[in-house]
């Protein structure tokens, strides 16, 4: 075919998160894809026709220190997979899983594959016979499938991105997984909206088709409308829930509504929740404000437009306090931090404390628990879960972490990346040129 009458792969995927368009030569898509991975493993770009986010994410496992011939390595093993993802929200949309994608897994020769938040497998079943091909790859549950952990493929990447995406062939970062095709779909918390996990279906190239990629979708889908409204046979389900961990303006559930907090609200309701036992208007006044020309006045005005916003019967007064009990994402990574439970921890946490705040006692509790938990870390020497927090956005300048990580993954990537944040730190600010004087 002339190149006039070869559409261009940008022509031919009306949606970028779709790995083939029907009717696509696969064999020659193939062949193309492992000469743009060979150039990218070579040279360290990505050929053009290679798609947008598969490119993006080639790029992040070759910063994570991903090698083209590796493989998955498996963290959860017998007892502890089964204590651990029993008691894993997804378990209780498995039946649902089954259901819908089951039958279609053994009948196409499939595997139906369900990670948690950090990647890892939980449940892989489907077609014997293509379960003892996956298990070449440590395609099993129990095995780590993030980005950091094995490049590009499609349960990792859809936790990665946050949303559906399919992987085709050579698209996949490991050469060894390169003969398979899979599509995967992030499954959230109905409530808070976080990422649980991503339900997946690998098989071969058949998988490539749109319809694949809706289908897995439509099915992350229903096992989050079937999580809500299992949601209330929880005791707890009904407490409010503040979420500020990794977002400059907190969202809080109460009453089945979210509801969006300014910022300023966002650190009064932090504070709050800490403090059960509620603070006074000085008190408040000096944990919120830098600025002590601040007048009681205006937080009273403040505190007039929460209470609005809350409705009644959460709010009280003298001292400022939440009347009913209100959990938060910054309470349950210190429990789990003072439990010793550092993964726990560590999943819990989706980023500093609202990072835009500069009120004097949200920048300490800020400081604390970042703290807290990168010493754990550090200390852990869990080589994974140093790369999650090295390679978060909070942690690509964390020359500690960097050290640790380069202490158990001497990988050429980590080396480097360490060297020029070291050289950066230790480099002398530029000079300041001064205007001679006339």
């Amino acid at each position: 075919m002339s190149p006039a009458a070869s559409p261009s792969w940008e022509a031919e995927l009306s949606d970028p998160w779709v790995a083939l368009e029907p009717g696509a030569d696969a064999a020659e898509r193939v062949r193309v894809l492992r000469r743009a991975h060979e150039t990218f493993t070579e040279v360290g770009t990505v050929p053009k026709p290679v798609r947008a986010v598969v490119a993006d994410s080639w790029r992040r496992s070759a910063r994570a220190g991903v090698g083209p011939d590796g493989t998955a390595s498996v963290e959860l093993a017998d007892s502890d997979l089964g204590a651990y993802r029993a008691e894993h929200p997804l378990a209780r949309v498995m039946p649902l899983f089954r259901e819908l994608l089951g039958t279609f897994a053994a009948d196409g020769e499939h595997l139906l594959a369900v990670c948690d938040a950090q990647g890892r497998l939980l449940w892989v079943e489907g077609h014997p016979t293509t379960r003892r091909r996956a298990g070449g790859m440590n395609f099993v549950p129990g095995a780590r499938w993030a980005e950091t952990a094995v490049g590009t493929n499609a349960p990792g990447t859809a936790v990665a991105v946050d949303r559906p995406v399919q992987v085709f062939a050579a698209e996949h970062f490991i050469r060894r997984v390169q003969p398979w095709t899979c599509a995967a779909a992030p499954v959230h918390d109905p409530r808070t909206g976080r990422v649980l996990g991503a339900v997946d279906i690998t098989g071969g190239d058949g998988l490539a088709h749109p319809h694949s990629l809706g289908f897995v979708q439509a099915v992350a889908r229903a096992a989050e409308s079937h999580l809500a409204l299992l949601a209330p046979q929880s005791p707890g389900a009904d407490a409010p829930e503040l979420c500020a961990l990794g977002r400059d303006e907190a969202q809080l559930l109460i009453g089945g509504r979210r509801v969006r907090l300014s910022r300023r609200h966002s650190e009064i309701l932090v504070l709050l929740a800490r403090h059960p036992e509620g603070l006074t208007g000085d008190e408040l006044l000096c944990a919120l404000y830098e600025d002590e020309t601040v007048t009681p006045v205006t937080l009273r005005a403040e505190l007039a437009r929460l209470r609005r916003i809350l409705g009644p019967g959460l709010f009280g007064s003298r001292p400022y306090r939440l009347t009913v009990p209100v959990e938060s994402d910054v309470a349950v990574v210190e429990r789990r931090l003072e439990a010793g439970a550092i993964t726990g921890a560590a999943m819990a946490y989706t980023g500093p404390l609202l990072p835009g705040s500069q009120a004097p006692a949200v920048v300490r509790l800020r400081l604390r628990l970042a703290d807290g938990l990168r010493t754990a870390l550090v200390a852990r020497r869990d080589p994974d879960l140093l790369a999650d927090w090295a390679h978060a956005p909070w942690g690509e300048d964390d020359l500690d972490a960097w050290r640790a990580l380069a202490a158990v993954r001497p990988t050429p990537a980590v080396r480097s990346r360490l060297a020029a944040l070291e050289w950066e730190l230790s480099a002398p600010p530029p000079a300041r040129r001064h205007r001679p004087a006339h």
